[in-house]
């Protein structure tokens, strides 16, 4: 499916365990996705799935509120324990990748800076992230434009 299709999903049933986010879905542009789920669902576990398990992508994909990362390369037991570190409320991310290192203080800036967004103005710029225009943000929230653009 695309990543509308699963938003959807996890919009219509408020009580999801677990949200497997391939960085690579059709409709969700990088990170965008994680940023926008993170908007609708700000505590439920989400763990980012993907082939591109560099360690910058993995930090960020950690810093920007994912429970864990799974590379598409995982063997069936890393992709089991990683699910079920998670589920238990801790942190899953590859081995070699350090979970206490210092965020660089770009990224640790605009962590904090996004943290203080509503989940409106979060959805607002996953929307944005994803093309929309504010006229087609507007009408899909079902506000005015001028409220886009404030």
């Amino acid at each position: 499916g695309d990543f509308e299709s699963a938003k959807a999903l996890v919009v219509a049933n408020e009580d999801v365990d677990l949200v497997l986010l391939d960085l690579s879905m059709p409709g969700a542009s990088g990170l965008s996705g994680l940023i926008s789920l993170r908007g609708i669902h700000p505590t439920v576990p989400l763990v980012v799935v993907s082939a591109h398990d560099d360690p910058v992508t993995i930090r960020r994909a950690l810093d920007l509120g994912a429970s864990g990362f799974i590379s598409k390369s995982a063997s069936m037991e890393e992709i089991r324990s990683a699910v079920q570190s998670v589920l238990a409320g801790d942190i899953a991310a590859p081995t070699g990748i350090d979970l206490g290192v210092e965020r660089d203080p770009e990224i640790s800036d605009l962590i904090k800076r996004l943290q203080t967004l509503t989940p409106q103005q979060t959805r607002v710029l996953g929307m944005l992230a994803e093309g929309l225009l504010n006229k087609q943000i507007a009408y899909e929230l079902g506000v005015s434009e001028a409220t886009i653009k404030a």
